[in-house]
């Protein structure tokens, strides 16, 4: 009988490393050093020099190899980057949210700071009738790669480049902006980037899918829309 629950017990273990976790539920695991942008954790460490953020990085890798999960660590002068997501299923799992919680502690030891608040990720979005006629163009000029789970989108294999999508438009005539900026941010966060915004001549066009996206232009009208995870079904 023991036997049976243990074998049960690990059956539910791996169920939930393969469950992609929504943004409500990465919210209610109180990563407070973490945001989840794009389907991916994201963390950003002041290190203070660059010495220590050696020796971060050396911790995480030391951790990522025990714990056979591998995040994407960018090491810059006085500052760590840490990305997590969990590449076969496509999205955050419990498996990033272990792995999340052990590179803070490894951040705290080391009297790194986290600063969430300034994470964030760029996307370029094109407004195209037809995304598929133009993606090969983009893919082979950029060198990027089409997107196995989503049609519209194509990424930079080395990860360094934003990813590019095709917003669905009805076919126009008249010349007028066809690209984009979709700017995802942590939650917290929007207000202040509006603002800043406004403050530097903008405008806001729209906040009728707030807290998805707003829509804001600069003074010649050229657009740009600040992004979350709330309001829609995905992180």
């Amino acid at each position: 009988m023991g036997g049976d629950r243990r074998t049960e017990q690990k059956v539910r273990d791996v169920t939930l490393d393969q469950t992609v976790l929504t943004g409500q539920d990465l919210e209610d695991e109180g990563l407070d050093d973490w945001r989840i942008l794009f389907s991916t954790l994201h963390a950003r460490f002041e290190t203070g020099d660059f010495a220590t953020g050696v020796k971060l990085v050396d911790a995480i890798a030391k951790t990522a190899e025990e714990m056979n999960h591998h995040p994407d660590v960018d090491l810059t002068y006085p500052r760590v980057d840490v990305r997590l997501t969990s590449h076969d299923v496509g999205g955050v799992t419990k498996r990033d949210v272990r792995l999340a919680r052990t590179v803070s502690a490894l951040a705290e030891q080391l009297g790194a700071i986290p600063k969430p608040g300034e994470t964030s990720v760029l996307e370029l979005a094109l407004d195209t009738p037809n995304f598929a006629e133009v993606k090969p163009f983009w893919a082979a000029l950029l060198r990027y790669a089409p997107n196995d789970d989503h049609d519209d989108e194509l990424n930079d294999p080395d990860g360094t480049m934003p990813s590019i999508w095709g917003q669905q438009t009805d076919p126009h005539e008249t010349p007028r902006q066809r690209w984009h900026l979709d700017l995802r941010v942590p939650p917290e966060t929007v207000d202040l980037r509006i603002e800043r915004a406004l403050q530097a001549g903008g405008t806001l066009v729209s906040d009728e899918h707030a807290p998805a996206f707003w829509v804001l232009a600069d003074p010649q009208g050229n657009k740009a829309c600040i992004t979350t995870w709330r309001g829609r079904g995905i992180a």
